[in-house]
């Protein structure tokens, strides 16, 4: 289980949620009452993001998905590790992975199937699936070799074609993993959606919305919720449903077995994941969109090590919060799990300007399929100023780094990891330190053995 954090008034509050030994036994109960009638679907992001995973490229997480009884999976973290091993990964799971936007560059053919058919009960089910489009956008151009992705929006209405005339499918389900804004969207422009899973932007929706005839849900993040939806169909049309997001919580029954999986993965790495290296008097997690305290921990840590005048990170959503009091290495791998190189480059002021209108703009264009975040690029040492109503490009009011205003000509020292901290298209004399992203946290938090990382107002919205 992990802490994750739950808003309490004007304060968040931490609980100890999820793992997967007690969604098993939540899907496993619903096999069981609904014999034949539960499908079970996996919108992404579940293939990384904490050590054991990532250590093993994605492969110490074939048995337990295979045990949760998934019919089909998209992705979007799960690139991580180049496509050809998430294919590799893939071809050993029991459930197909679904993509009707993504594509081999040498011949624009499918990576994946773009649909499954299920049956549950007497209905057949067809289920489409739509990866990340963001991947060859904005994450590292490893992720994307060889393969390019859209948007799926122009294809998904073929696929809802064929489904229900050529397959004479009862339903229609899409999971996808563009984000909660762009699927509402979708699900405006696009008829035939019975019900649409949405995911990337960690939405904790406690009730569906409807659009379009479309059931819209999404169900959080880091594996601290799951959503169900029972439904009531009648001549190919949902009558009626139920929707409930169940949070993981400790007092829920684990699956013994798939508790015993979990331990076998976690084994090898409890001595080295359970070091305790310090401690933090601030709350630190990723929920807030313009700045925040794991960020900023994690800024003054590359900071420290470079002494640029400035540093930049992506505005990332995952890592599952860590309270006040001791911090593990677990904690520190579960920040930045792909543990880049600390980086520096020379970089304009007027490049920075540019680069932070773009982000801004990637963040919160007023066309959600424009939007191609995350949260907004995080930074230290520098203060922005905006208005996020003006139009794009023409946002920022005012930059200042160091506590002097920004020069367009002036060449900074900054600091970064990975090219979603700093593009490669900006700056100049890009170098790659020995020091690793989970390096710098260690060292910083043990010669400060107390930290603190409280929000300081570097983005003010004017």
């Amino acid at each position: 289980m992990h802490q994750e954090l739950f808003w309490d008034g004007s304060t968040p509050r931490h609980q100890l949620v999820g793992g997967y030994s007690r969604i098993a036994q939540l899907l496993e109960d619903a096999y069981q009452e609904n014999p034949d009638r539960v499908l079970a679907l996996d919108c992404g992001d579940t293939i990384h993001g904490t050590y054991p995973v990532v250590k093993s490229r994605g492969e110490v997480m074939i048995p337990i998905l295979n045990k949760m009884g998934f019919k089909a999976m998209t992705g979007h973290w799960e690139f991580a590790y180049g496509p050809k091993q998430f294919e590799k990964i893939t071809k050993k799971l029991k459930y197909p992975m679904l993509a009707i936007n993504c594509y081999q560059e040498k011949n624009d053919s499918l990576v994946f199937p773009p649909y499954t058919i299920q049956e549950a009960g007497d209905l057949k089910i067809g289920v489409i699936g739509i990866a990340a489009t963001i991947v060859d956008k904005v994450m590292p151009p490893h992720f994307s070799q060889d393969i390019y992705f859209t948007l799926g929006r122009n294809e998904l209405p073929e696929y809802i074609r064929r489904l229900r005339e050529e397959e004479n499918v009862d339903l229609v389900v899409v999971m996808s993993h563009l984000g909660f804004p762009q699927e509402f969207k979708l699900a405006q422009e696009v008829d035939g959606v019975d019900l649409l899973l949405s995911a990337h932007t960690h939405n904790r929706l406690y009730h569906p919305v409807y659009v379009n005839e479309t059931i819209i849900i999404q169900s959080g993040c880091h594996g601290s919720f799951l959503g169900r939806l029972d439904l009531e169909v009648e001549d190919r049309r949902v009558k009626s449903y139920q929707h409930k997001l169940i949070t993981i919580r400790k007092d829920l029954t684990p699956h013994p077995e798939m508790e015993e999986m979990v331990n076998h993965a976690m084994d090898p790495h409890r001595e080295m994941l359970g070091e305790v290296v310090g401690e933090t008097q601030t709350y630190l997690h990723r929920n807030t969109i313009l700045e925040s305290t794991m960020d900023n921990f994690l800024l003054k840590s590359i900071l420290k090590e470079t002494g640029s005048q400035v540093a930049f990170s992506n505005g990332w959503r995952y890592g599952a919060p860590i309270p006040p009091g001791p911090v593990t290495m677990e904690d520190l791998w579960n920040i930045i799990p792909v543990n880049p190189p600390v980086s520096t480059v020379k970089i304009s002021g007027k490049e920075i300007w540019e680069m932070l209108e773009v982000n801004t703009e990637l963040t919160f264009s007023r066309d959600p399929y424009q939007q191609m975040g995350g949260y907004l690029k995080r930074f230290m040492g520098l203060n922005l100023y905006l208005k996020l109503e003006n139009p794009a490009g023409e946002r920022i009011q005012q930059i200042f780094i160091q506590g002097k205003p920004v020069k367009p000509d002036t060449i900074y020292h900054a600091a970064f990891v990975t090219s979603q901290g700093v593009p490669p298209t900006y700056g100049q004399n890009r170098s790659d330190s020995e020091v690793k992203a989970v390096d710098a946290l260690k060292n910083y938090i043990s010669s400060e053995k107390k930290i603190s990382a409280e929000l300081k107002g570097t983005v003010t919205l004017v």
